[in-house]
């Protein structure tokens, strides 16, 4: 494991992506790559993910899904989970204040979101915006980034006390939100999976202990001013050395796209299944304050 260096590793991998399942998962056309921009505090994970490189194809990683097609069990929407009605839309926010009386707002301008997260007296914190949080390859590369992030419980496990370990699915924390992207590949809506199903994997075993995931298809995601996509992923860990490390866990993100063609995404990846977890109810009150930022704000 590593931690915060002044520059980011050289020339980040593709973010891998996902394609249909010929009958079992394959490695797919890659999503947005990874962008954070050259003065980020970078907090670099361990080597929980192999690459595998595929001739013709970007970098990709094979993974353990079912996503509803091929004749497989299409992955249950649980209750409660995030709508996209316009009509359940929060109170309209002011160009840099939070929807919610009381909460804390982060803003990331490079990938167009702004969002709300619960005051620091119900145990979140909002970090830099410039800060990036990776899980990284064998070579310490990044697989996969978020910037403007935001933790809940962090350090919070007693078995796992580790306070260098920010935002590490399995070391204390609960939930961890931020956002990605920049590329222009695939479609939207392949982003808006890759993203959800990608921080799944990495987050909460990687190639080393491989999760077993239920990746639903995307859906359209209208609110707060944004025309995207939204995509969930649901995660069975196999490797549980701790009770630190939860025995589910959930992924949530919203897709959109810029008119320069680029795609930008929002993250959520919560535990479940252990004490003090966010409720369905808890993540889609946070869903709902994310928003666009735009060249006005």
């Amino acid at each position: 494991m590593s931690w915060p260096q002044n520059q980011p590793p050289q020339n980040p991998p593709q973010q891998p992506g996902f394609g249909p399942p010929p009958g079992a998962w394959q490695p797919g056309p890659a999503g947005s790559p990874p962008q954070p921009p050259p003065t980020s505090k970078w907090l670099l994970f361990g080597a929980v993910v192999g690459v595998l490189a595929l001739t013709g194809v970007s970098v990709g990683i094979a993974l353990l899904v079912d996503d509803g097609e091929g004749g497989s069990e299409r992955a249950k929407e649980s209750q409660g989970s995030p709508r996209t009605s316009a009509s359940k839309s929060l109170p309209p926010a002011s160009a840099d204040g939070p929807m919610v009386k009381g909460w804390q707002t982060q803003t990331r301008d490079e990938h167009h979101f702004r969002y709300d997260v619960p005051a620091t007296s119900q145990k979140w914190q909002v970090l830099d915006d410039d800060t990036a949080l990776s899980y990284n390859d064998d070579n310490g590369k990044p697989i996969v980034v978020m910037t403007g992030a935001g933790n809940y419980r962090e350090g919070g496990c007693s078995s796992a006390p580790n306070p260098d370990s920010i935002g590490e699915a399995g070391k204390g924390q609960l939930a961890t939100v931020g956002t990605t992207g920049g590329g222009t590949q695939g479609t939207l809506q392949e982003n808006a999976r890759n993203w959800a199903g990608n921080w799944g994997y990495v987050a909460y075993g990687g190639d080393e202990h491989k999760p077993r995931m239920k990746v639903g298809q995307a859906k359209p995601w209208k609110l707060n001013g944004i025309d995207g996509w939204t995509a969930t992923a649901e995660v069975t860990v196999t490797h549980r050395p701790s009770p630190c490390v939860p025995p589910k866990a959930v992924v949530h993100s919203i897709a959109q796209k810029l008119p320069d063609g680029t795609m930008h995404g929002w993250v959520i990846y919560a535990d479940q299944g252990v004490p003090h977890a966010l409720t369905d109810a808890q993540i889609e009150k946070i869903m709902k304050t994310v928003r666009p930022v735009t060249g006005e704000d």
